[in-house]
């Protein structure tokens, strides 16, 4: 990793810090009864979005309370361009987001399930791949233990959704797709479309926390 880049993800682990302990705590049984405009794609296994290419939605059940509020900001100042994200989280209070988050953090959650400590070891060109992006120092060794409670735990992922989004940190001056983040751009902008594809594919083969809760019904 560059000099630039290192500096830039110092700076941007301090900020998320800051961000986190600034958070609002949620309350996941008031959560409950706010997220009708969530399960109509996240309860849905294989649920797949069409914009800005057609791809499985994330599975966010199990997701960190913190990230899923990052996120949620992220679309509402418009950091994160998506039309149908940044219309449902316009309305959300800071509030609102704490208990969503809250509810999809716990939701699924099986308390005896265990993880691997780090993440099967790349080989080949991935394992170039994986070490020039720093992936784990981020997401943790096992890509679902994050430095920063408010970075993504990744592992596991959707392997066409995790590629939709590093994807989207490369694209610039479009009204209506792209995600602004200097330290994932950064990364992002290092890789080809291919590259690309095989880091996702990579991470997505590793165990995590990540489901899809079906829904009964729309609430």
């Amino acid at each position: 990793m560059n000099k630039l880049l290192t500096s830039a993800l110092v700076f941007f682990v301090a900020c998320a810090t800051s961000f986190v302990h600034a958070q609002e705590a949620g309350d996941a049984k008031a959560g409950e009864s706010k997220i009708a405009l969530c399960i109509g794609c996240h309860g849905i296994k294989g649920y797949q979005a069409s914009f800005p290419e057609v791809y499985k939605v994330p599975m966010i059940s199990g997701q960190s309370a913190s990230y899923i509020v990052s996120a949620l900001t992220a679309y509402q100042k418009g950091d994160r361009k998506h039309p149908t994200m940044r219309s449902i989280a316009a309305p959300l209070s800071a509030k609102d987001m704490a208990d969503i988050a809250a509810y999809y953090e716990s939701h699924g959650k099986d308390p005896a399930a265990t993880l691997p400590e780090k993440a099967a070891e790349p080989t080949g060109k991935v394992a170039e791949l994986i070490t020039k992006g720093a992936c784990a120092s981020c997401h943790g060794a096992n890509y679902s233990k994050p430095m920063v409670p408010g970075y993504p735990k990744i592992g596991g992922q959707y392997k066409d959704y995790l590629y939709m989004a590093l994807k989207s940190y490369k694209v610039e001056n479009q009204a209506t797709w792209g995600r602004n983040n200097g330290v994932m751009g950064g990364v992002a902008k290092q890789f080809t479309l291919a590259e690309l594809k095989e880091i996702s594919a990579y991470i997505a083969k590793q165990q995590g926390e990540l489901k899809t809760v079906p829904q009964s019904k729309f609430r």
